[in-house]
């Protein structure tokens, strides 16, 4: 490519800016082409500092998590150090197990809520809010450091308020994370489905679908032979998954909806994953759990415990990156200097997400403590498991028909107002030819 005539040229990325040549920003300002380039490189900089900083987020809430851990199954190894704290109590027993894990959740919670706070509204990656947010480590380890002591001053009525307040919290999290994943599978199901895709396209978006029935029906054998023998609970667990697969199938393949067997075949893989997951969470007394027996921690139940911490925290990283999924407005463009995602958005998923892991660490229930490299056990867990599958299942079915509604409401409007122009035109008429004969007489 040729230079321009009376003057030499630059690259900048993929395209030649002349030296000769000013450039507008969006504040309407005149930059020269250095400028220009100057700035876009500190705003690339910007960039990079701020998707980083998610991970760090995320490595500070898993030592959170296992803080949690190791205050709950071996904080006793604390006790001649926590019984000097008063608000632990005689012996600091106030500040290990339950209310151990509920104080380093509460710490948690303050840190990402107050980061929450600062960052709420920040746009522009030019805004002191977000250096706050992307970088000054110092400082937030400090501010980390003060909000996991403050909850060792608290009294221990208010720590059992807060986990009756947890409850809350970790359920709104938990359909935050189901609309989050059924945003996925939307996208997923339009990227391998497109209208009008290609032949290819189609082909593997229709070996997905296969692969996703394939799963759910084995994973419907799965449970029916290992957990159904004697248990008229789980039974109904898994029958009642296996209705809502067909209805979500069905469903998808009405004409008036029509979107295809993708979506609908890995929402059922996942229903199916959590009708599972709460069947295993039955209590280690029933039968059909055999393989949890409370005195004996082999490497598969480690094993076990460690995957379902990292779990919770992909679980609350992938939620709190994915604010586009709870947006009104899907048209906003984008400009060159606008944050990469919504700050405050991620740490209140964060701030709800520590909630979250208290609940899943003490299996929803305040009273008793549980046994040593066990998560999520317990009735409480089950029912808790159980109705997020049957909430899931309802919100993805309200999204396949929800366009179909609107569309019919709109139809209904349009002949609505139709008819009531038609009648217009009829009714004045009459008035029009009488005024004719008057004035022709």
């Amino acid at each position: 490519m040729g230079e321009p005539a009376g003057g030499t040229s630059a690259m900048l990325g993929d395209i030649v800016i002349p030296n000769n040549v000013e450039i507008y920003d969006r504040r309407n300002c005149v930059l020269s082409r250095p400028t220009c380039e100057q700035k876009m490189l500190d705003l690339a900089v910007e960039r990079r500092q701020s998707l980083r900083a998610r991970y760090y987020y995320g490595m500070i809430f898993l030592f959170m998590n296992l803080g949690a851990w190791f205050v709950r199954d071996y904080g006793q190894k604390l006790m001649p150090i926590l019984q000097y704290v008063r608000s632990c109590g005689m012996e600091g027993l106030a500040c290990t197990q339950t209310m151990g894990v509920l104080r380093v959740s509460l710490g948690c919670f303050i840190f990402f809520f107050l980061m929450f706070l600062i960052s709420f509204n920040t746009r522009k990656l030019n805004e002191a809010r977000n250096i706050w947010h992307s970088r000054w480590w110092a400082l937030k380890s400090l501010l980390l450091i003060v909000s996991m002591a403050t909850p060792l001053l608290i009294p221990s009525s208010f720590i059992h308020f807060y986990g009756e307040f947890a409850r809350v919290g970790a359920g709104i999290f938990l359909v935050l994370q189901l609309i989050s994943v059924i945003q996925f599978i939307a996208w997923w199901n339009n990227h391998w489905m497109p209208d009008g895709g290609t032949k290819q396209s189609c082909s593997l978006g229709l070996l997905l679908s296969t692969l996703s029935y394939i799963a759910s029906l084995c994973g419907i054998a799965i449970l029916a032979k290992m957990y159904s023998a004697g248990q008229s609970l789980n039974i109904f667990f898994i029958t009642w998954t296996i209705i809502l697969l067909i209805v979500m199938m069905v469903m998808s393949l009405h004409s008036k909806v029509n979107t295809g067997l993708l979506s609908s075949g890995i929402m059922g893989s996942y229903i199916v994953f959590l009708c599972w997951s709460a069947i295993r969470s039955e209590p280690a007394i029933q039968k059909s759990n055999v393989h949890q027996q409370a005195n004996h921690h082999d490497w598969s139940t480690i094993f076990s415990f460690v995957i379902a911490i990292c779990a919770i925290v992909m679980a609350t990283f992938s939620t709190g990156i994915d604010s586009e999924s709870f947006q009104f407005r899907k048209d906003d463009i984008r400009e060159e200097d606008d944050v990469p995602y919504k700050y405050e958005f991620f740490h209140l998923v964060f701030s709800l997400g520590a909630m979250y892991f208290a609940m899943l660490f003490i299996s929803w229930n305040l009273e008793n403590t549980t046994t040593k490299w066990v998560i999520d056990v317990g009735w409480a867990s089950t029912w808790v498991k159980i109705i997020n599958e049957w909430l899931g299942a309802t919100i993805y079915m309200w999204t396949l028909i929800s366009p179909a509604v609107r569309r019919a409401k709109v139809m209904d409007e349009e002949s609505a107002e139709v008819n009531n122009n038609h009648t217009g035109h009829s009714t004045s008429s009459p008035s029009r030819s009488s005024d004719m004969s008057e004035f022709r007489s």
